[in-house]
């Protein structure tokens, strides 16, 4: 009989990918919490100090936004050549792959991951090109902002007010092998903003009213402590398994997020996904419609598979049916968490049709509900 403190055996899946993925170049990323604590600048001085210990490095793509400290640590360091895209009569500027998978240095230097292409390009996002890259066996060093990541996209808004557009998937942090987390306080972040190291003099007194405001920056800040805290225990989590012991892996708990309405779905989706990741469960996303909206299938199907989640469409046949076909799927998939939004049922409706959640508690035994508020509180 095998004892239970021996190293577990790996699956052939497994073995295979371990394979794979030694012959992939390693990926580091620098974490910033906003705008100028200087990751830029940071992962610059790593470049010049692989050089001096004989490192090939090479800048694939750098952002120095007209910061002359930046600007001073590209000059000695090989750059490749941006590639130029035609677009709407304008030769634009990207990242150029192929030159770099070429040139094959040990490691490039590629700054803004979060970054969308122009049209025409290759890969959508620059996060896309970075995996090409690592794919070819090439090392790569990038740099990116907490607010980019897709699941803090609804926080991100709330504390701030802004929408971030340039966003990527929270799985590429799966695929660094070391994550280094900038840190400054607010203050230090502010003084640099009313230096100029920042922003145009233009610029300052708008920022320092809007995004750069104290309490902006504290709760970012707090943000990109919690989410490479979050990082730490997975990766200690998986040595740990890997080096044969227990794994910390919530079997019992399976999250499912329904949608329904377009206006909150994707907050749901990123709510949902947060919350498993915390339990480390897996994630189901149900939409149930008589006639489902094509565009938004694409979208919400296209966010699932970020977060590595199923996405199971239902038909509706009536509407006493959907708590009916709720607690369906939840016992099929052996769920024990649902997060919903607000009912949009009026009074009359919940009175004449019953009440959604009354309806599923009814139907189901050991399953928690969870009502999320349409403006989010995390």
């Amino acid at each position: 009989m095998e004892s239970n403190d021996k190293p577990r055996r790996k699956s052939p899946e497994e073995f295979l990918k371990d394979i794979e993925d030694s012959k992939k170049g390693q990926f580091k990323l620098y974490i910033g919490s906003a705008p100028g604590v200087g990751k830029t600048y940071r992962m610059l001085q790593e470049a010049h100090e692989m050089r001096e210990s004989g490192i090939d490095v090479v800048i694939g793509l750098i952002e120095s936004h007209g910061r002359k400290d930046t600007e001073a640590l590209i000059e000695d360091i090989e750059t490749i050549p941006l590639k130029d895209i035609p677009y709407k009569g304008h030769v634009l500027k990207e990242l150029d792959v192929d030159s770099i998978i070429a040139r094959k240095p040990e490691v490039v230097f590629i700054d803004e991951l979060a970054h969308t292409n122009v049209p025409g390009s290759t890969n959508k996002k620059r996060y896309e090109d970075v995996l090409v890259i690592l794919n070819e066996g090439i090392n790569v060093i990038s740099a990116v902002n907490i607010q980019h990541l897709e699941s803090l996209h609804d926080k991100i808004q709330q504390i701030t007010g802004v929408k971030v557009r340039e966003r990527l998937p929270d799985t590429i942090l799966q695929e660094a092998k070391e994550i280094i987390l900038i840190d400054v306080t607010p203050e230090i972040l502010q003084e640099r903003l009313r230096t100029g190291r920042i922003y145009d003099s233009t610029k300052i007194q708008q920022a320092l009213q809007n995004f750069f405001n104290r309490n902006n920056l504290s709760a970012l800040r707090e943000l990109a402590l919690r989410e490479v805290a979050d990082d730490v225990d997975e990766r200690i989590e998986k040595i740990n398994e890997a080096q044969g012991g227990i794994p910390f892996f919530n079997a019992s708990e399976r999250i499912m997020v329904c949608v329904q309405y377009d206006a909150n779905a994707e907050m749901l989706i990123r709510r949902g996904w947060r919350f498993a990741k915390r339990l480390n469960a897996p994630l189901y996303v149900l939409h149930i419609a008589t006639k489902p909206n094509e565009n938004h299938l694409k979208r919400w199907r296209e966010l699932c598979n970020q977060f590595n989640a199923t996405f199971i469409v239902e038909e509706k046949r009536d509407d006493r049916n959907i708590p009916r076909a709720i607690t369906d799927i939840a016992t099929k998939y052996r769920v024990t968490q649902i997060i919903m939004g607000q009912s949009a049922r009026s009074r009359w409706e919940e009175i004449t049709k019953g009440s959604i959640v009354n309806n599923i508690m009814r139907y189901t035994d050991g399953i928690d509900i969870h009502i999320v508020a349409e403006s989010p509180n995390f």
